[in-house]
């Protein structure tokens, strides 16, 4: 079973996403009853589109409840801090545009484009990991090559 690192943000992320959606399941459940209850189920639009919800839900819910199991916290006093590793805010210059970025680092689980909260996983992140202020990192994207350089590393 492969670990999956988060912080400890991402993990109570992950919990409250489980306790949404089974709260959710009970409500689909009851759905579903209702539907049954309006008799041939055949031609019942209700019934199935209560299913196939159902069906959506417990796949979206197994999938978080083996996220949580993998679940490792990556704590600060674990990680080399002078480098870029999952949980460093890291500020770069991209060397053609010439424009600063700010970037978290998250697990994939975590990630959130739109808050600046990159996976670790995405062509940039796997750039950045293990670079320190100062180093040149190059990040293979479909457009093509970004190269960034690490002005500042925070946790």
């Amino acid at each position: 079973m492969e670990k999956l690192y988060v912080s400890r943000e991402g993990l109570e992320h992950l919990k409250k996403d489980l306790e949404e959606m089974n709260q959710r399941r009970m409500v689909v459940a009851e759905a579903i009853g209702h539907a049954r209850s309006l008799g041939d189920l055949k031609e019942n639009a209700e019934y199935h589109s209560a299913k196939e919800e159902q069906a959506m839900l417990h796949a979206k819910i197994k999938d978080v409840e083996d996220k949580i199991s993998r679940a490792t916290i990556l704590e600060e006093q674990d990680i080399d801090t002078s480098k870029c590793y999952m949980g460093a805010t890291v500020k770069v210059l991209n060397q053609k545009s010439k424009k600063q970025m700010e970037y978290k680092l998250v697990s994939p689980v975590e990630a959130d484009m739109a808050a600046g909260k990159i996976s670790t996983a995405s062509p940039v992140g796997r750039a950045l990991l293990g670079c320190a202020v100062g180093d040149v990192a190059v990040a293979k994207v479909p457009a093509g090559d970004i190269t960034f350089k690490v002005l500042s590393i925070d946790y």
